[in-house]
């Protein structure tokens, strides 16, 4: 099975204990403990940073799942929950597979912290929660929330700690059963 998993710094695997952009070792990200767990081909195609895209690219054909978890970052930089899922909507709208092939993966509502310094960037991730569960039903393509995973968050109140990887790959093991 050919799996890419496209995402943000939580996708990539980023340490925030590092300043330069460094990775937990493999056997601490979730999409390397997906891989493990399961024998798939998985591709990580997180990247620090990521937003949600305005140009969809070219996804393989033979890709059998494709998991998608953005947003974050774009309630980061000051877009509202409704911006942001009017991005998610053009971005999944333009994707060439088959729709029974997409995952999106909600991210875990974000927490007080370094990078969360106000209550209204926590609502509004709770907000973006739901509006991805709304548009993923509206487009048929499959949905899950990884805020029901009890996903442990560094002191950012964004990145998640070596556990929460742990947690987050155990429950997309239990969601894709």
């Amino acid at each position: 099975m050919n799996v890419i998993c496209f995402g943000d710094s939580n996708t990539y695997g980023y340490d925030p204990r590092s300043y330069l952009g460094g990775r937990y070792a493999a056997d601490s990200r979730w999409v390397d403990i997906l891989a493990e767990e399961t024998g798939w081909t998985v591709r990580n195609l997180g990247e620090n940073g990521r937003e949600i895209p305005t140009s969809v690219p070219d996804f393989p054909a033979d890709t059998d799942l494709l998991i998608i978890m953005l947003g974050t970052n774009d309630l980061l930089q000051g877009r509202s929950p409704e911006q942001a899922v009017k991005r998610l909507d053009r971005f999944l709208s333009g994707i060439s597979l088959d729709r029974s092939k997409i995952l999106v993966i909600a991210p875990p509502p974000m927490t007080l912290g370094a990078w969360v310094p106000s209550q209204q960037l926590i609502d509004d991730s709770h907000a973006f929660v739901w509006l991805c569960q709304a548009l993923a039903e509206h487009l048929g393509i499959c949905f899950t929330d990884a805020g029901k995973w009890d996903i442990p968050l560094a002191y950012d109140g964004v990145h998640f700690m070596e556990q929460g990887h742990r947690a987050f790959a155990a429950g997309l093991l239990e969601e894709l059963k």
